[in-house]
C-alpha cells in the first residue's frame, strides 16, 4: 500500500474511479510478494506494480472491468493457465490476485499511513468486503486465513543506533538505503554531528536511557548499541530489555556480552529478557572493516524482521526441500 499511497492521494481528491490490485498468494518464481499493489483508474492511468510487468496489462484490463461492472474479481495466473505465455509469466510461477474498486476502508488505511498509527487489513478472497482493525497488528506477515487475506501494518521501521562511532556511518547510510528512518544518539556532542551523519533523520546528544525514554519502541524498531563502554551500554540495555523493540542488538565480543549480561541479572533482569539481544551482533560475513560490520548488522536486523534464516539461499532451499 506504501508503494501507491501518493497516486491513492491524488487521484482519489481529483475524482477518478480507481481500482486497486492487490497480490494475495504466489507460488514459484513469482516475481513480486504478497502484498503488493497496482493501482488503475478509469481514465487510464496506472501505478504500482503486482509482477514487475509481465502480466500488468492483463490486470490493468481486468481493473477496467471491475469499474465498469462495480464488482471485484478474483484472477490467478499461472503455467497452467492459457495467459501465462501471453502475458510473460516466469516459467513454475503463480500468482492470485484481487481487484476490487477503492473503497472506504482503503481511502482509512491511506489517512493510518500518512499518520504512521499500525493497522491490520483484512481483504476476502473473493474481493467483496475489505475491513481495517485500527489496533496494532499481532503478526508480521501478510497471509491468508482461510477466506481472508489478512495483512499487518506496522509504523515505518525505524533503526535506532546508540554510539556514534566509526562503524555507525555506513551502518545510519544501509539503514537510509533500506527504507528505515534513522535516529543515532551519542552524549558525546563532538561524535553526533550533521557531518558524520548527514544522512540522519535525527541526531540526539543525550544519554542512552535518556533518549530512548523518549522514542516509541515497538516491533518496528531495531536499537543497535555501539556504544562498548559500560556507562553507556548498561543504562541503554536497561531501557531496551523491558521495551517492545523488534530487535536489540549490542556490539562487543562473547566474553563482553557474558559480563553485561551477569551486571543485568543482577540486577532482576530475566533470562527471557536478556536472549532478546543479539551479541556478539551481526552476521558473521568474514570482513572486519566498519563496512562489512555494518552490512553483517544490517543482515541480521533484516533476516530478523522478515524470518530469514541467515543462510546462503543454496543451503535454504535446499533445506526447505528436504522438508
Amino acid at each position: 500500500m506504501r508503494e501507491v499511497m501518493d497516486e491513492l492521494r491524488r487521484w482519489t481528491a481529483e475524482g477518478e474511479r480507481v481500482a486497486i490490485a492487490t497480490v494475495v498468494e504466489t507460488w514459484g518464481s513469482s516475481p513480486r510478494p504478497i502484498g503488493s499493489r497496482l493501482l488503475a483508474t478509469a481514465s487510464g492511468l496506472m501505478a504500482g506494480s503486482v509482477s514487475n510487468g509481465c502480466i500488468e496489462g492483463a490486470v490493468f484490463e481486468e481493473a477496467q472491468g471491475v469499474l465498469k461492472r462495480g464488482q471485484a474479481k478474483f484472477i490467478e495466473f499461472g503455467v497452467a493457465d492459457d495467459l501465462a505465455f501471453e502475458v510473460g509469466l516466469a516459467c513454475g510461477g503463480h500468482i492470485e490476485i484481487v481487484v476490487q474498486p477503492v473503497g472506504p476502508a482503503h481511502l482509512r488505511a491511506l489517512e493510518l499511513l500518512e499518520r504512521e498509527v499500525p493497522f491490520q487489513l483484512d481483504t476476502r478472497l473473493d474481493g467483496s468486503e475489505t475491513r481495517l482493525l485500527e489496533e496494532e497488528p499481532g503478526f508480521d506477515q501478510p497471509r491468508v486465513d482461510g477466506d481472508w487475506f489478512r495483512e499487518p501494518f506496522l509504523r515505518p521501521p525505524h533503526l535506532v543506533i546508540v554510539g556514534a562511532i566509526h562503524i555507525a556511518i555506513p551502518l545510519h547510510r544501509l539503514g537510509r538505503l533500506l527504507g528505515y528512518r534513522v535516529t543515532v544518539i551519542d552524549a558525546r556532542s563532538q561524535f553526533a554531528t550533521r557531518e558524520r551523519f548527514p544522512e540522519a533523520d535525527e541526531l540526539v546528544v543525550a544519554w542512552p536511557d535518556e533518549a530512548l525514554a523518549k522514542l516509541t519502541l515497538d516491533r518496528s524498531t531495531a536499537v543497535v548499541v555501539l556504544t562498548h563502554d559500560p556507562k553507556f551500554d548498561l543504562p541503554a540495555l536497561r531501557a531496551l530489555l523491558p521495551s517492545r523493540a523488534g530487535y536489540i542488538g549490542a556490539i562487543g565480543s562473547r566474553k563482553t556480552n557474558h559480563n553485561r549480561f551477569d551486571a543485568l541479572r543482577e540486577e532482576g533482569f530475566s533470562e527471557e529478557q536478556l536472549a532478546r539481544v543479539h551479541g556478539p551482533i551481526g552476521l558473521d560475513l568474514g570482513g572486519r572493516g566498519a563496512e562489512e560490520t555494518a552490512l553483517g548488522i544490517m543482515a541480521e536486523i533484516t533476516a530478523s524482521r522478515y524470518g530469514g534464516s541467515g543462510l546462503p539461499m543454496i543451503e535454504a532451499k535446499a533445506k526447505a526441500a528436504s522438508g
